[in-house]
């Protein structure tokens, strides 16, 4: 594992954690440029739309823009503290991301309540028009302590 990927990964499990004490789901993701934390986000359902960086032309209903508008993200890498489900897999794929980072699985999120699709999201974009590297088990183990913080909260919904 490279040290930018465990520094951005610590990144993420941070956010996650903050979330959690805020009452929200167990996840946290944050996206990296040229070394740069350039957003992060506890995740949620329809979290993908979370984490781009924020401009008054990042509306789903913003007109066209040019290959430098916010929703590129061609010189990014996705650090995210669970492994993509298809939403966000397409919502990063979209985005043109190149390189997706996570720590637990979808089958970690399965064991713990959250309904996930059982696929392989790793190789989902091996047939698509561009690449798409998706990475996981990074910190696995310390993305799993957010699990717990989780579980130990009252409260929380599944989805």
């Amino acid at each position: 594992m490279a040290a930018a990927d465990a520094r951005f990964m610590r990144e993420a499990i941070e956010i996650a954690h903050l979330g959690v004490r805020a009452g929200q789901s167990p996840f946290g993701a944050c996206v990296v440029r040229d070394g740069r934390v350039i957003a992060r986000a506890p995740t949620t359902p329809c979290c993908a739309t979370a984490i781009r960086p924020r401009t008054p032309r990042s509306t789903p209903c913003a007109p066209p823009a040019p290959r430098s508008a916010p929703h590129d993200l061609s010189r990014c890498i996705v650090y995210a503290t669970g492994e993509p489900c298809p939403m966000c897999l397409g919502c990063c794929y979209w985005a043109h991301v190149p390189r997706i980072v996570f720590g637990s699985s979808l089958a970690d999120s399965e064991a713990i309540g959250f309904g996930e699709l059982p696929y392989a999201p790793a190789t989902l974009p091996s047939g698509a028009a561009r690449p798409l590297l998706v990475e996981g088990g990074v910190l696995r183990d310390e993305c799993l302590s957010i699990f717990k913080a989780w579980q130990a909260r009252g409260g929380r919904d599944t989805y």
